[in-house]
């Protein structure tokens, strides 16, 4: 039997034990997130802060979409490549461009995961911060501005038309402004991660080079707009960065010679 004495001391001991453990448990190093996979490609950071387009895009939508779900594509897509004897060599635009030709297996997964890392780039890029130059309103470059009076009738048509081929977009997809080989100007749009670039997979007369695109899977707007996708694509226009879009129109040019 224990006397009063020792049975202090077995309850100082026992508690001295049970601290000694939480001061270890305490200490050891909390587990760190699963790395994401080496690779040839890697995400930019935006090319403006997370709040630069607000009030039309919120902070918090542009650090998931970009932070996320961009990621989580480069992430799969370096995984596609690595599996598949050569294509870790191969650029963005050469896999896209060329999924038919790749293997099998990597067919699909290059198809979304490359897609999804091409046209959010090329999304991130097709905006400025609101009020900046060029952001908004009508573009002042003449060649653009030209180009999409001859195809369209007026900037206000295009406008039009553009959001139609947005609001239409069944489910997940993009609508794209795109320059066609004999250098007319077009939209169409493109379901899930397919992008006017891939031969074979998008039709013939839907492809030419990207001017201008947007995002209109949920994720890129439900945070502040849920359902209301038309008033996202009306908010939108605020942000669009015409300068960007005329070089690419100039570059198509100089390509296309």
């Amino acid at each position: 039997m224990h006397t009063p004495s020792s049975r202090r001391e077995f309850i100082a001991l026992t508690a001295a034990a049970a601290l000694a453990g939480s001061a270890r448990a305490q200490s050891k190093p909390a587990a760190t997130a699963a790395a994401a996979p080496s690779g040839p490609f890697a995400l930019d950071p935006l090319p403006y802060a997370a709040n630069a387009l607000e009030p039309h895009i919120d902070a918090k939508t542009m650090e998931i979409h970009h932070g996320k779900h961009h990621q989580a594509y480069i992430n799969n897509l370096n995984t596609a490549v690595k599996a598949s004897a050569g294509l870790e060599k191969k650029s963005l635009e050469e896999l896209i461009s060329g999924i038919s030709f790749l293997p099998e297996s990597a067919q699909m997964p290059v198809r979304n995961n490359g897609g999804g890392h091409w046209n959010h780039t090329f999304f991130w890029e097709s905006m400025a911060a609101p009020g900046g130059v060029g952001v908004g309103g009508t573009p002042e470059d003449a060649a653009l501005s030209a180009g999409i009076t001859k195809a369209f009738g007026d900037f206000d048509k295009f406008k039009a038309k553009f959001g139609e081929a947005a609001t239409k977009r069944f489910g997940s997809g993009w609508a794209w402004l795109i320059a066609k080989e004999d250098g007319s100007l077009a939209v169409v749009s493109t379901p899930n991660q397919d992008n006017p670039l891939m031969q074979g997979i998008v039709p013939n007369t839907d492809r030419g080079t990207p001017l201008l695109g947007l995002d209109v899977w949920e994720h890129a707007y439900y945070l502040n707009y849920q359902n209301r996708r038309p008033e996202y694509i009306a908010a939108w226009w605020n942000v669009v960065n015409w300068p960007a879009v005329a070089a690419r129109l100039k570059a198509a040019g100089k390509k296309g010679k």
